[in-house]
């Protein structure tokens, strides 16, 4: 098995999960190869000690040709429940709307199974589906994408106890042109991108979201903060973005020594996307990350 570096990974959407039992970390992502065209391969996973070398790619997922969809394999998001792991991932075929599913395993890295097509509702254009739990009920916030509504969505379903399927109807929490940092793209600037939903709670108590849009300097990512302290909102928007500069979907992590680290890809532009990783900590009930040694809010 080969050793590489973050640099030397092509990934978009990373996910990191940092598994108690093996105490190892294992990242997720879009395969960067094929993540637009061609038929999908799957997804990979890549097993490290340290954040900072890892082995791979092992294979954690290949669909079988009876697999209902076959493109557009997207950020893969991996959590332990019951002793059980659980991928939420985005996937399309011809003449169905991109969904959000649900694949198991016994292994954090796989191999990983179909477990609920879709978590989404039928006909709608969804991606980025994220697994929140409230008050012991499990949640997913997902994106109705621009494509379909011009301006993208924020949504969220409670699901069933076990995961396998909605308890209820999706929630609007908000819509991307309620961000300041939000840009307009296309024809008329009319339409505003939805990506990469991730709830994570602030010391404070504060309920955040964090989520990726374009923005000024390219693919932005942004708070939203829960004014009730509930996943039903209402969502408030940060005023300014927490990364700026042409980077985002990103998700929080705990190392095994206790920081709190911050995953990104970046660049945006295909080929070059690869996943950094940011130490990240809170001031002035902010969030913020370290960028080159710095303490920064944005970049």
């Amino acid at each position: 098995m080969s050793q590489k570096r973050l640099k030397d990974i092509h990934l978009r959407d990373p996910f990191i999960l940092a598994d108690d039992d093996s105490k190892k970390y294992y990242l997720y992502g879009s395969i960067g190869q094929n993540v637009w065209e061609g038929k999908a391969i799957g997804f990979d996973v890549y097993i490290s000690e340290d954040l900072e070398t890892w082995e791979g790619p092992l294979p954690a997922f290949r669909p079988s040709p009876e697999f209902w969809a076959d493109r557009h394999f997207w950020a893969p998001e991996v959590y332990c429940l019951n002793s059980r792991y659980y991928m939420f991932a985005s996937f399309k075929a011809d003449h169905a709307g991109r969904a959000t599913g649900v694949l198991v395993s016994d292994h954090p890295a796989g191999p990983f199974k179909p477990y609920v097509r879709a978590l989404t509702p039928e006909n709608w254009e969804c991606l980025d589906g994220t697994l929140y739990i409230e008050d012991e009920k499990p949640w997913m916030v997902f994106c109705r994408e621009w494509v379909e509504v011009k301006d993208g969505e924020m949504y969220a379903v409670r699901l069933l106890p076990d995961l396998s399927g909605p308890a209820g109807e999706p929630v609007l929490l908000f819509k991307a042109s309620e961000s300041k940092w939000a840009e307009g793209v296309g024809e008329g600037n009319e339409n505003y991108v939805t990506d990469g939903p991730f709830l994570h709670v602030l010391k404070n108590g504060d309920l955040a979201m964090l989520w990726s849009t374009i923005g000024k300097s390219g693919y932005t990512m942004g708070l939203a903060r829960s004014a009730s302290g509930s996943v039903e909102g209402p969502w408030v928007q940060d005023q300014d973005p927490l990364f700026s500069e042409n980077g985002g979907h990103g998700m929080l992590f705990t190392t095994f020594e206790g920081d709190l680290m911050l995953t990104i890809h970046q660049p945006n532009q295909h080929p070059n996307e690869r996943p950094v990783i940011f130490k990240a900590f809170e001031k002035d009930q902010n969030l913020r990350i370290y960028m080159q040694g710095k303490e920064e809010k944005t970049c």
